[in-house]
């Protein structure tokens, strides 16, 4: 299944993706269908209302308003390679506000704060139960599905203290989606690959299965920290290829198209703009 949040005429609007259609479903974006109990994807499946073509649709963050963004850094072996830190123990965990959040073809607001805006491609897991010190088990039974993010960076601000978060959440710089896809489709996002381009220019390609903390690993050991809620949103890292590792380093600018796409599961095509 494929959920996907549109907007519309008083609002957004939670949907299912039919092939090139969409079906509404009964609620204004698919963090709510996820918070209004856990028989979600049956109601989801039973909607029968009448379809809209996608491609005439305007998507917004999949998940509009998470109570929680909490994001990974350094969880695959050659980005961290490429940025001279040590392998972690433990996940490294930082997060985000929802205000940073943008849709699938929405755009990207560079700061006039940063000068080192800088782009990272991320697979993003969107928990769909109330889960509380789960196990591995417990946590891959409650992610709800997966969908891409950009964990769009601000590198000078990031390096400001120890503390990253200060660089990873200005307004209205994180793309989320283009949908939610269920891992029945993808087989639990185990071995996908994850590419980020900049105007046409392949920068970074990697797979899912070199994680060194796997998407159900950081749900348990998340949620031994805190209570995870349906339409959480985890980003779980990205794979080497940013530009702040380039020599000279790269940095997004005004008029860049940033497209940021996970396989099977879905393209973001982001211009940045100031």
């Amino acid at each position: 299944m494929r959920l996907v949040t549109f907007r519309g005429e008083g609002g957004t609007r939670a949907g299912r993706v039919d092939g090139e259609s969409v079906t509404p479903l009964d609620a204004p974006d698919v963090g709510t269908l996820l918070a209004a109990g856990p028989d979600w994807r049956e109601r989801a499946a039973a909607a029968a209302g009448r379809p809209v073509p996608l491609a005439e649709l305007d998507l917004a963050p999949v998940v509009p308003h998470p109570s929680k963004i909490i994001c990974v850094g350094l969880n695959y072996t050659p980005h961290i390679a490429e940025t001279g830190l040590d392998t972690p123990e433990y996940p490294t965990l930082f997060a985000k506000f929802a205000r940073s959040l943008v849709g699938p073809s929405d755009p990207i607001m560079l700061p006039e704060a940063s000068a080192a805006m800088d782009w990272e491609a991320e697979l993003a897991v969107v928990v769909g139960r109330t889960v509380r010190g789960a196990d591995r088990g417990e946590a891959r039974a409650a992610i709800a599905g997966y969908t891409v993010a950009n964990d769009v960076s601000a590198r000078d601000f990031q390096r400001r203290t120890t503390q990253w978060l200060q660089g990873k959440t200005f307004d209205s710089t994180t793309p989320l989606g283009p949908a939610l896809v269920t891992g029945d489709e993808v087989a639990d996002a185990a071995d996908l690959e994850v590419t980020c381009a900049v105007d046409g220019e392949v920068m970074q390609r990697g797979r899912t299965s070199t994680m060194l903390f796997p998407p159900e690993e950081i749900v348990a050991y998340v949620s031994g920290i805190v209570t995870l809620d349906p339409g959480d949103v985890l980003l779980t890292g990205t794979p080497a290829g940013i530009g702040d590792s380039r020599v000279p380093p790269v940095r997004l600018r005004p008029g860049h198209l940033v497209t940021t796409e996970i396989e099977g599961l879905g393209v973001l095509r982001n211009r940045c703009s100031k």
